[in-house]
């Protein structure tokens, strides 16, 4: 293998972001004969990657959100009535989100992927377990940061590995998996909160076990400088892109908002349906599903019209920019369906109108969210090509921080402003945000993209 110099697609913010300008390892010329370069690999190797990948980022959020339903079991375990722990214990995992990027991208870059993988994957089980056995509340907030610091590895880097096969982003976002938390519901109901940690440790366990014999390198870093003096250089990377890179920062903070939001809901859910509508705690379960659903149908609208948009630019013989990634067919019911599910999930509650109509209200938010999530994603990392996971990172540390703190006010903003108002605060500000996506499509629609 040949080192090649890593290549940002917009000049400013190569300049911006590394001075130094990061070395990538390449392939042996000519790299279409290469066996080691993951775009010469077989159909089935690269599916048999990208799946393994996939698997693992959809059980990461699972766990993240799969507590939920039973906080009030926890709560009735652990003897307290503390409400900022009864957010805060769903939350602090997706803190773990905000931290762990910036240690994981840089090692990703600097030592490859797939030890990164293999690592952080049997801590993850192993902190699960931790969660299963823990004795107080101290000591379930500390596991579960941990898991969330060691789970976000996959979704970091992950999106990496995905791109270097040349199959652009498979799935998206990690929402599509909250939707499953309605099981745990039960299995917390039936046979109590800890064996919800054990199901999924034995699962992710099984999992990292077939990863380790399955998952192979896509990219590495030539050290021309020493290890030492890139990591200093790389785990400040994706910072300066978060804090000196407008684009970024702005698309970045638009998502977290979003993310924030959700989160919130996610810790609030079954509270609200219990008190407005008497659901136990297996029914309070299954309120999530129709989040779900509003996902899976999003990540099917964008799979179809974000690939189409490119392709029809390609065709037309445009320069494909990243800002192909940004059409209105995708931002505009995107960035109005989120505020949207928001006013119908407050106002429904607030009326007391029958259960299916707040639900309704979720499912639209959770389809406007996985829009949002996705494009911007997908910009992101066509836009920032040679550093592909730091500006992922960058966004996870961002998101990661406003998803674990933004709940903490969440039955506090309920009981100042009830159902309806609160909720329609937290549209109002995503709305604010909205235009954000089609200015930037637009700009790429004024050179031609």
């Amino acid at each position: 293998m040949e080192p090649k110099e890593a290549n940002l697609s917009d000049s400013s913010a190569e300049t911006i972001v590394d001075a130094a300008a990061t070395i990538e390892v390449g392939w042996s010329e000519p790299e279409s004969d290469d066996p080691a370069n993951p775009l010469n690999w077989s159909s089935r190797k690269k599916w048999t990657n990208i799946l393994t990948i996939s698997v693992i980022s959809f059980l990461v959020p699972l766990v993240s959100s799969m507590l939920a339903p039973a906080v009030q079991s926890v709560m009735d375990d652990f003897g307290t009535a503390s409400d900022r722990f009864a957010t805060f214990v769903v939350s602090i995992f997706v803190l773990g989100f905000a931290c762990g990027p910036l240690l994981l991208a840089p090692l990703s870059e600097l030592y490859g992927r797939v030890v990164v993988y293999h690592c952080t994957n049997a801590l993850f089980c192993a902190f699960t377990v931790g969660c299963a056995l823990a004795k107080g509340e101290a000591m379930l907030l500390a596991f579960r940061f941990l898991s969330g610091f060691a789970g976000v590895a996959t979704i970091t880097i992950g999106s990496g590995t995905i791109a270097d096969g040349g199959l652009g982003l498979v799935g998206g976002d990690d929402s599509g998996a909250h939707g499953w938390a309605y099981y745990w519901g039960y299995v917390a109901d039936v046979h109590g909160w800890r064996w919800m940690f054990w199901i999924m440790a034995i699962v992710v366990g099984v999992v990292t076990v077939f990863a380790y014999f399955v998952l192979e390198e896509t990219s590495k870093l030539a050290l021309d400088l020493t290890p030492g003096q890139l990591f200093a250089r790389s785990i400040l990377r994706p910072t300066k892109m978060l804090l000196c890179c407008p684009i970024v920062t702005v698309m970045c903070t638009y998502v977290a908002i979003l993310y924030g939001t959700l989160y919130l809901l996610f810790s609030t859910y079954s509270f609200v349906f219990k008190e407005v509508y008497n659901f136990s705690t297996t029914a309070a379960g299954l309120v999530f599903l129709a989040g779900g659903f509003g996902t899976l149908a999003g990540l099917g609208y964008i799979a179809n019209f974000s690939d189409r948009n490119v392709k029809s630019c390609a065709a037309a013989g445009k320069p494909v920019t990243p800002e192909a990634r940004l059409p209105l067919i995708i931002t505009v019911p995107g960035a109005l369906t989120f505020p949207l599910g928001l006013f119908i999930y407050g106002w429904s509650a607030e009326a007391r109108a029958h259960w299916i109509v707040p639900q309704l209200g979720t499912a639209v938010t959770g389809f406007g969210s996985i829009l949002v999530f996705v494009a911007v994603q997908t910009y992101l990392i066509d836009a920032f090509e040679g550093h592909a996971a730091s500006v992922v990172g960058a966004n996870a540390v961002l998101r990661g921080l406003a998803g674990a703190l933004i709940p903490l006010g969440g039955l506090g903003l309920y009981d100042a402003l009830g159902w309806g108002w609160g909720n329609s605060l937290l549209g109002f500000v995503a709305l604010v945000f909205a235009p954000v996506l089609w200015v930037l499509g637009a700009r790429g629609r004024g050179y031609g993209g």
